[in-house]
């Protein structure tokens, strides 16, 4: 008899698809205003090129140290929970039984029921149980601060070469308008393929992360021209 394959949800990549998400469109317009900003002073095209070099990789070793404190944060939380958790279990087994019972009981089942799943589910992990039930602990969703780092830098990377790439190689004509447009486009796709996979809607998610982009492109491009008026 064939095995039903087991069902996936979203949630269970909410973890890494946030830092991928964030780490992209972090480098898109962080580099993006950054050569708008410098392209505005009137830079040379060396320089401009440059600087994004520079703050793609200033940018992604910060999204990857910001990432892995914030995540590893988390992790030392867990931990500390389910090792409070062990030492409860160790010092009073039927206190830690009637707990998971009254939370069983909160969810909708009668009390004889949830005394019998206390039980069994005690019987066969307590500890695990408590981890799931009464904390909120899943594994698919443990902080995994390795992971996110490793997001983080790869996605701000990827982020940050398209507005580089377009930079380099598009005319000296219309050389702003180039970037930006081409950077808007990139975020547009981000935010597209992150509300799809959130199962969120596509064009306000591509909407809302184009918005962000171009003020950010702006005020920098802003910036970048009044400092070359001086």
């Amino acid at each position: 008899m064939a095995t039903r394959e087991q069902e996936r949800h979203r949630t269970m990549r909410t973890g890494w698809l946030r830092a991928a998400v964030l780490g992209a469109n972090d480098g898109v317009v962080s580099i993006a205003s950054l050569v708008l900003g410098v392209a505005a002073a009137h830079a040379s095209h060396r320089n401009m090129l440059l600087a994004g070099v520079s703050g793609l990789a200033a940018g992604a070793m910060s999204m990857a140290a910001g990432e892995y404190v914030s995540v590893r944060s988390q992790a030392d939380t867990e931990h500390a929970d389910i090792e409070r958790e062990r030492k409860e279990l160790k010092a009073d087994l039927v206190g830690e039984r009637k707990e998971l019972t009254a939370i069983y009981l909160r969810r909708g089942l009668d009390p004889a029921l949830a005394r019998q799943v206390a039980e069994q589910l005690m019987a066969h992990d307590a500890l695990g149980a408590h981890v799931r039930d009464e904390l909120g602990i899943v594994q698919g969703n443990r902080a995994r601060p390795l992971q996110a780092v490793c997001a983080s830098i790869a996605s701000f990377s990827v982020g940050a070469a398209l507005p580089l790439c377009v930079a380099a190689w598009a005319p000296q004509q219309g050389l702003i308008a180039w970037i930006a447009l081409a950077s808007l486009g990139f975020l547009a796709l981000l935010g597209a393929i992150a509300a799809r996979a959130g199962g969120a809607d596509v064009s306000v998610g591509a909407l809302r992360v184009t918005f962000w982009g171009a003020l950010a492109m702006a005020v920098t491009t802003g910036v970048g021209a009044l400092t070359n008026s001086f």
